[in-house]
């Protein structure tokens, strides 16, 4: 058996190592070779014969192997002796090495050590060199500086002493020598001295009291201001402190509290003074004063905090003379000096740092919303803050914020003039009464609305000029008073008002309605008012919260909490609620007559089924009328037109549900009939939104859902009275499949509408009850009935009858 494998095993190897001759032939043209092994004919046992033609010679290479292995111990044994005598040698010349480079070693350190001492003796030398020429440097220049002071030479002493004040940081390491620590007072002295002797000339030059100056610029103050700089930085600020007041010493007088041109009517007067002192600085001043000391700004600084206390203290004892007008011209022109102020000076000189670029003040429009879309245009960097609280104008307030106290006068104007605002609108709005309809006046926006955020802006704009701290809290609180007396007086309170008288229709009426809507209870008109009142409580609403980020922009971080406008943006989705209502209620309103007369009509008498009742054209009418109004006049607001089918439908279905209950007893074909008008009013009501125009919009899939929903309920409800009640079991079973109402007082008017006897209905509601603790879902859409009739062909050709009439209809 083994050997049998074998033999397959080398037949399968060969079949696979042979190649075509095809293949051989191209292996040999890519691969050419002498090599015998690679030849495509090549025969192993006769290569091994040609190489070992006789046995002698297989024997004789045998024994030359065995011979050469005998000396391969005595080979490997003299190798290892060599190598280890070759590795004793590299030990003994590394070591030589090791020793020769620590002699070295030693021999540098021997020649360098003298060259060390010389380096540190250069270097001691240099330094006592360089010490004792910054001493001969420094008792120099304290001579010379001494020599100078007395003799006032400010030009030279200004660049002397810092000379000498930076010669003698070298020596603070040197204070314990006795001679150093002299010098140093005697520098101190100097100081002192010159501090001293260059406010006395100062206040020769410019005497703080005196009816003329007694001197004036020259150069040898401009010299001493120079060394200002390099004294005691009191002494440049007492040079400053006292040059200043002497300027402004003039200013004190004119413009005394009893002095008639120190009241804001002439505060304009105030401001040109300072302007003409500013120009007679320049003039005379502006050389001796160093630049970088700003003494243009400084004056105007100190003018601005002196007229910031006499403005406030003079307007604390005027204060009952203070009107509106005379208030913000004085705020006006104080913020225009401020401003001018920021256009010449940076506010360098202010204790809250650098200046900043002037504020651009806001355009006086509406709606708020057009701020952010003119940043967005002119203003290419998006990474700018969105909300800076801070005025731009370092000098905004520095003057204007002694008026703050008083703004209770501007918030009592602007609550005066907002109320007077209302009442405007509301004798305008009696004068032209509601928008017409027919007019593009119908549905739109009141335009008091608009008028009224414009004044909001203007008031908002020109108060976060004047401030952004409380009396911009004040106006909030006046903004939400008007918010809410507008929606109260001009919105709500022009609402139509429904009326009672519902009345009665018959069915001879309702063949009538064509002809007229007298059952509408609002006039179209007045349902264009109802609309246009909707559309504005809607523009209030986005543009108070509008109104409300504006307002937390203008004011204070810390006040901005305090800023909250929800109140009165519910109070705007009130009246849109309320609106919407109203609508509905109308229509609803409009309809109940026609629903009435479906439930008195005598179900059990119709002989036949035909086209729609004359209750479903009357509701028909109403929808048609009204809904079209609706729609166009609230073109602008599509959700709420949405809001308005949606509240219709869950309102009428129900009552239709209801009214359809009252319809008993029915007979078989009055059920039909009434399948008929529901499925009419189902289309009708599928088609609210878009009925009576021209575009054809889908409507949305949540009303859909609604009227789906109901109406399916009112055609299983119908469908449940047409099937026999016979056998029991299998009407009840039907009826819980088809309406999934568990309620027995359903099921009672059900059998009401059937028409059965009291003692039938007990049976039958006993049964329910047993058959409820089983009850199956709810229907997912349009199932079949499955009662099993006992006269089949009467009920299959009512039902075919019934196909072909609403397939009319819908035609």
């Amino acid at each position: 058996m083994m050997e049998d494998e074998e033999l397959e095993f080398v037949e399968d190897l060969e079949a696979i190592l042979h190649l075509t001759p095809e293949v051989q032939l191209a292996i040999e043209q890519v691969f050419p070779s002498q090599d015998p092994l690679d030849r495509a004919d090549f025969n192993a046992v006769e290569y091994i014969n040609t190489l070992f033609p006789t046995e002698q010679v297989i024997f004789q290479l045998v024994l030359t192997v065995v011979r050469g292995q005998t000396n391969v111990g005595q080979d490997g044994r003299q190798a290892l002796e060599e190598a280890q005598k070759a590795i004793q040698q590299l030990f003994g010349k590394i070591k030589d090495i090791k020793d020769k480079a620590e002699k070295s070693e030693q021999m540098v350190k021997e020649i360098t050590r003298d060259i060390k001492q010389l380096d540190h003796a250069k270097r001691h030398l240099t330094t006592s060199i360089t010490t004792l020429n910054h001493l001969h440097m420094l008792a120099g220049g304290v001579d010379s500086l001494e020599a100078m002071t007395r003799k006032r030479q400010y030009g030279e002493v200004a660049n002397l002493l810092q000379g000498v004040v930076n010669v003698l940081e070298h020596f603070q390491k040197y204070m314990g020598i006795p001679q150093i620590r002299q010098l140093s007072e005697r520098v101190k002295a100097a100081q002192s001295e010159l501090g001293t002797q260059i406010l006395a000339d100062f206040e020769e030059a410019f005497p703080a009291q005196g009816s003329k100056k007694s001197g004036g610029p020259s150069i040898v103050l401009r010299d001493a201001c120079l060394v200002a700089n390099v004294l005691d930085p009191r002494i440049k600020q007492e040079i400053i402190k006292k040059f200043i007041r002497q300027h402004l010493s003039e200013y004190l007088v004119l413009f005394q509290e009893n002095q008639d041109v120190a009241w804001l009517d002439k505060i304009d007067r105030r401001y040109a003074w300072i302007k003409r002192q500013l120009v007679d600085y320049e003039e005379k001043y502006g050389r001796m004063f160093p630049e970088e000391w700003c003494m243009t700004e400084r004056i105007s600084v100190e003018f601005c905090h002196i007229t910031r206390t006499e403005l406030a203290k003079l307007m604390r004892t005027r204060a009952r003379e203070i009107e509106v007008k005379l208030l913000l011209f004085a705020i006006q022109r104080t913020t225009n000096f401020e401003g001018l102020l920021a256009k010449r000076f940076s506010g360098c000189t202010l204790n809250d740092g650098p200046g900043k670029k002037p504020e651009t003040p806001l355009e006086p429009t509406n709606p708020f919303l057009e701020d952010e879309d003119n940043v967005s245009e002119k203003d290419e960097d998006l990474d700018r803050p969105k909300k800076p609280k801070a005025p731009d104008n370092p000098f905004h307030g520095i003057v204007s914020k002694c008026f703050e106290p008083h703004l209770y006068v501007y918030i009592e104007s602007q609550d005066k003039n907002l109320g007077e605002l209302i009442d405007r609108f509301v004798a305008d709005f009696r004068a032209q009464g509601p928008p017409k309809s027919g007019t593009d006046e119908g549905g739109a926006v009141l335009p008091s609305c608009a008028d009224l955020f414009v004044y909001y802006k203007k008031c908002m704009v020109q108060c976060s000029q004047l401030s952004t701290g409380e009396p911009m809290i004040a106006l909030t609180t006046i903004f939400q008073k008007y918010l809410r007396e507008y929606a109260w007086k001009i919105l709500s309170g022009n609402l139509p008002k429904t009326s009672t008288n519902s009345g009665g229709l018959t069915i001879s009426s309702l063949l009538k309605e064509k002809e007229g809507s007298e059952v509408a209870k609002f006039t179209m008109e007045e349902l264009c008012l109802i609309c246009s009142i909707l559309s504005t409580a809607e523009y209030c609403l986005a543009t108070t919260q509008q109104l409300e980020e504006k307002l937390k922009d203008k004011v204070d971080k810390t006040l901005m909490e305090r800023i909250n406008l929800t109140g009165e943006m519910d109070t705007f989705s009130t009246v849109i609620s309320n609106s919407i209502q109203l609508l509905v209620q109308d229509l609803d309103a409009a309809c109940d007559p026609a629903l009435t007369a479906m439930s008195k009509m005598p179900w059990q008498s119709v002989e036949h089924v035909g086209d729609q009742s004359p209750y479903v054209t009357s509701v028909i009418m109403h929808i048609k009328q009204n809904v079209p109004i609706i729609r166009d006049n609230l073109a602008s607001t599509r959700k709420y037109f949405t809001q308005f089918c949606i509240k219709f439908t869950n309102s009428f279905i129900p009552k239709f549900i209801n009214h359809l209950f009252r319809c008993k007893p029915i007979s078989m074909v009055g059920a039909e009939q009434l399948l008929l008008d529901t499925h009419s009013l189902k289309t009708v009501l599928l088609d609210l939104p878009s009925i009576g125009s021209q575009v054809v919009r889908k409507a949305p899939a949540s009303y859909t859902k609604i009227v789906v929903k109901g109406m399916t309920r009112a055609e299983m409800i119908l469908k449940v009275v047409m099937a026999p009640h016979e056998p029991s079991v299998v009407f009840v079973d039907n009826y819980i499949k088809l309406l999934a109402d568990s309620n027995p007082e359903t099921f009672q008017k059900i059998l009401d509408m059937k028409g059965l006897k009291r003692s039938e209905q007990g049976t039958m509601l006993e049964l329910f009850r047993q058959r409820l603790p089983n009850p199956p879902s709810g229907p997912d859409g349009g199932p079949s009935l499955s009662f099993s009739a006992p006269t089949p062909e009467q009920e299959s050709s009512r039902i075919r009858k019934l196909e072909k009439l609403i397939k009319k209809r819908i035609q």
